[in-house]
């Protein structure tokens, strides 16, 4: 985990981060959430994921080293139990308090609360390329190969083991339904023309797989 760890750091510091020691601790606190065992897909795996995206499109953002910060905070508190935008809104406010004791400036901080929220409905202004990027990023898994989709699909499955299967295909139904019904499910070029139509494929044969079970 020294690579993730020095990612985070490299991002805090950049972002202007002053406390040193309260980014060894933020980091280690979110790594510590990253790795809760309940987790089955939202793991280190997904933040290592997102955090590759996210360099690989850099170029697009205007602030490239928040857009890092609110990867490794969008799902800091995953909490299958929670219903609505409890999760992320738990997890801005853990981003708030953890950037602003590594000294970052308030402005900084308040894109970073507001980047974390947006993963919420992944829903963004035109004009916001920051959000895009974290939005296209944490949305990649849907547009990988059907057996990689599948994976993906079952780990969540996992995730809700306390749902009874009703109710998990009628909620995860609204969900693929919701994400299918956005304008565009990628708002960069380079990842909408890499993976729209893989993804809405995906997703469109797991919702047929969902109504018919």
């Amino acid at each position: 985990m020294d690579e993730l760890i020095e990612r985070w750091r490299d991002a805090a510091h950049t972002a202007g981060a002053t406390e040193p020691a309260e980014v060894e601790r933020a980091g280690a606190r979110l790594l510590a959430a990253w790795r809760e065992p309940h987790r089955r897909y939202h793991t280190t795996t997904h933040l290592r994921a997102v955090l590759d995206v996210v360099d690989a499109y850099a170029g697009s953002a205007r602030r490239p080293a928040l857009v890092r910060l609110a990867a490794w905070c969008h799902d800091a508190v995953y909490d299958p139990r929670s219903g609505g935008d409890a999760n992320e809104r738990a997890s801005a406010e853990l981003a708030g308090g953890l950037l602003a004791a590594a000294g970052l400036p308030a402005d900084a901080v308040t894109e970073v609360r507001r980047l974390v929220l947006l993963t919420a409905g992944h829903a963004t202004r035109p004009d916001d390329p920051d959000g895009a990027l974290l939005c296209d990023a944490d949305l990649a898994i849907l547009a990988a190969p059907p057996d990689g989709y599948d994976r993906y699909a079952a780990a969540i499955r996992r995730e809700y083991a306390h749902v009874p299967d009703s109710d998990f295909r009628a909620g995860r139904a609204a969900v693929l339904a919701g994400l299918l019904a956005l304008p565009a499910l990628y708002r960069l070029p380079g990842p909408h023309a890499r993976w729209e139509a893989p993804a809405r494929a995906n997703l469109s044969r797991e919702l047929a797989a969902l109504e018919v079970g």
